[in-house]
């Protein structure tokens, strides 16, 4: 064999092993690039509840909005960002899902038949007084937390998971807001709607639970 022609099979093998060898490099030190191309799909009712929860906390956002504006109470244009926000985490696992977002961009138009029925009836309530609207952000939160409960039941996706805890959390605040609120402007108990009185309890001391807690509350309901 000629000296150039051992050149050539030299170098050919050299290009061969180096490609293979930046191959390993990349799927070793990027292993979110093999699990992005390998996504599990998931089950009917965790594909349902993500869809469901996307509008759900749209309505919310929506209510907030729209009732903000009538009575000019803060609190909901506050919290209406928090639901803006968990919107965004949803989205953000749909997308991962390759997922088409149920989402209409308009306030207060929703795909969901049942989402647009409730939220028609809750803007009615909420439009008579100021604690009426602090009555409906009450009982959005409960039945969104409710939801959520169930959600989590449904999934063993951990990144799934820990969204809808997060979302909880804020839920749980929202939740103890209104209450607050509506007490303070009415000089009344507030009644609870949705919740079981142990749920509610559960909710409105939820901040002095651990994680683990927390946990084992949601695994013996």
């Amino acid at each position: 064999m000629s000296y150039e022609v051992r050149m050539d099979h030299n170098m050919k093998m050299r290009k061969e092993m180096f490609t293979s060898l930046i191959l390993a490099v990349v799927l070793i030190a990027s292993p979110s690039t093999v699990s992005a191309l390998a996504v599990s799909p998931l089950s009917d009712i965790e594909t349902a509840d993500l869809l469901f929860i996307r509008e759900e906390e749209k309505m919310a956002r929506d209510v907030y909005l729209v009732l903000g504006e009538q009575w000019n109470n803060p609190v909901f244009d506050q919290i209406a960002l928090s639901e803006q926000k968990h919107m965004d985490a949803i989205k953000k696992i749909l997308d991962r899902y390759d997922m088409a977002d149920p989402i209409i961009d308009e306030i207060g138009v929703f795909g969901d038949p049942d989402i647009q029925e409730l939220y028609d009836a809750l803007i009615a309530r909420g439009m008579a007084s100021e604690l009426e609207a602090l009555e409906v952000g009450a009982f959005i939160e409960e039945f969104d937390i409710r939801d959520l409960w169930e959600a989590i039941e449904h999934t063993a996706v951990s990144k799934i998971k820990n969204v809808y805890v997060n979302i909880c959390e804020g839920s749980y605040n929202h939740l103890v807001s209104f209450v607050d609120q509506y007490e303070n402007l009415s000089g009344l108990d507030y009644e609870i709607q949705y919740l079981t009185p142990e749920e509610f309890e559960f909710v409105c001391e939820a901040d002095t639970h651990s994680r683990p807690m927390k946990a084992a509350f949601l695994r013996r309901r």
